[in-house]
């Protein structure tokens, strides 16, 4: 499905576009069986993570009540209380994350840093990249990054 102007529809491709999705499919299950290629990707991705740190609650005894003095608020600054996600996996499962701080985006020279960092915790814990001497290929999805 797919939204447009607000709302959720069916998206139908086209027979040619099936087709042609089916082919791409076929030669990649293909390609892996000849010579594996998935155990080279290296994919990241960014997400808005929401929190609440709510305040405790005072919980009356068996037997006891509480004060009737709560009155309904409303939720003080959503958007304060969001962080961003930056996270990094291949196969085999994640390899490295980093939470940025409230108000922290994402810019070329973070960008850079991560993925320096990424390339020290791939030597670490995929040392098998390093001694193949293969080629890894970073893809980095756009999912999530609305806020």
């Amino acid at each position: 499905m797919i939204q447009k102007q607000g709302n959720w529809i069916f998206y139908e491709l086209k027979p040619r576009d099936v087709e042609r999705r089916f082919f791409t499919c076929e030669q990649l299950i293909q390609r892996q069986q000849r010579k594996g290629f998935l155990h080279r990707i290296v994919t990241g991705d960014e997400k808005w993570i929401f929190y609440d740190n709510p305040k405790k609650k005072k919980y009356a005894k068996p037997g006891q009540s509480l004060p009737s003095t709560s009155t309904s608020t409303p939720r003080p600054n959503i958007h304060g209380s969001k962080i961003m996600l930056c996270i990094w996996w291949d196969q085999k499962g994640f390899v490295y994350y980093e939470l940025l701080k409230p108000g922290d985006f994402i810019t070329g020279d973070r960008y850079r840093l991560q993925l320096i960092r990424l390339s020290r915790t791939l030597r670490e814990k995929r040392p098998e990249y390093e001694q193949r001497q293969i080629k890894l290929f970073f893809f980095m999805t756009t999912l999530g990054l609305k806020s």
